[in-house]
């Protein structure tokens, strides 16, 4: 018979070496989850980057009288970044851009009011405050021009109590772009609001009740702790306004009308204004692709270096 030695006593079993299991290539869940992100993946590749990459091949091409493209290389940029057209538009983009930005310290203001405890009718002013954001920019920009009327408007009226002779607004060279950017605040100041009211709703009570205790004033309450508690959705509201002043067009087409009009349009045109002439007038496609791709790259650095400098103001506890 043939024995079986046994292990000594003491002595340690060799340990099991373990073979490493292939990882799959869709991961160690599976492929469960990609079908789950699958349509919304599919969604922003179709309606998103597909749309991004075939406008930069276009703004590389001259489009032909009867279809077809022909490789042009940078012929469009350069025709564009030689054309102070470009430059006045980023101009007035801007300036539309800084004012509509307005909207948050102002929403900020009144939604805190709206905030008050005790006060009635909230609802019914909110509801007030958010109609022009709703409305539609054609029936906006109707009554709007109707007030900057220079001969029988509203506001020139009002200034004609003061013995202000006020300006032709809407077809005077540099007064026609600050109209447009004081009706593009005043409808955007109610999306705010609803925004910041939001936002308001999350603030402790217990922290004003303290700062009362303290001694602090409502001011000083406001400062240190509504403001500073904000500073998240302040910083949304930024970013927004942003963007959507770079994407100035129908208010101001709707105010100004076409260059057939008006001639102040070429003075006071934004950068997409400036797409829609290329794009849709003169018929210079790869041109208003290549404009495109600008406002893309406009609005990309606009928003990354709002989201750098964030890191220095906004309170994320």
């Amino acid at each position: 018979m043939s024995s079986v030695t046994s292990p000594a006593r003491g002595a340690t079993a060799a340990p099991e070496v373990k073979t490493p299991r292939r990882r799959s290539i869709l991961g160690r869940d599976g492929l469960w989850p990609w079908l789950f992100v699958a349509p919304l993946v599919g969604g922003v590749a179709v309606f998103y980057l597909w749309p991004i990459i075939q406008t930069a091949w276009y703004s590389l091409t001259e489009f032909g009288v009867f279809g077809g493209t022909t490789f042009t290389g940078l012929d469009n940029y350069k025709s564009l970044f030689h054309n102070p057209d470009l430059y006045k538009s980023i101009g007035n983009t801007l300036i539309y851009t800084a004012i509509t930005l307005l909207n948050v310290p102002i929403a900020v203001v009144v939604a805190s009011l709206l905030n008050t405890p005790g006060l009635r009718g909230v609802s019914v002013y909110r509801v007030l405050y958010f109609l022009p954001y709703v409305a539609m920019p054609t029936a906006v920009a109707m009554v709007w021009r109707i007030i900057f009327n220079g001969d029988f408007g509203v506001l020139n009226y009002v200034l004609g109590w003061f013995g202000i002779d006020g300006p032709y607004w809407i077809s005077s060279p540099g007064f026609a772009i600050v109209a447009v950017s004081v009706v593009g605040l005043w409808s955007s100041i109610g999306f705010s609001v609803i925004v910041l009211g939001a936002g308001l709703k999350q603030i402790p009570p217990d922290l004003y009740e303290a700062a009362e205790l303290d001694g602090a004033s409502r001011l000083r309450q406001f400062w240190s702790i509504t403001v500073p508690l904000l500073t998240p959705s302040i910083a949304f509201l930024s970013i927004v306004s942003v963007i959507a002043g770079f994407q100035l067009f129908d208010l101001l087409y709707a105010i100004l009308g076409t260059t057939n009009t008006n001639p102040t349009v070429f003075d006071s045109m934004s950068i997409v204004y400036l797409f829609y002439q290329a794009g849709f007038v003169t018929n210079e496609k790869g041109l208003a692709a290549a404009i495109a791709m600008v406002v893309l790259v406009l609005v990309a650095v606009a928003t990354v270096v709002q989201f750098r400098l964030q890191r220095k103001w906004v309170h994320l506890d």
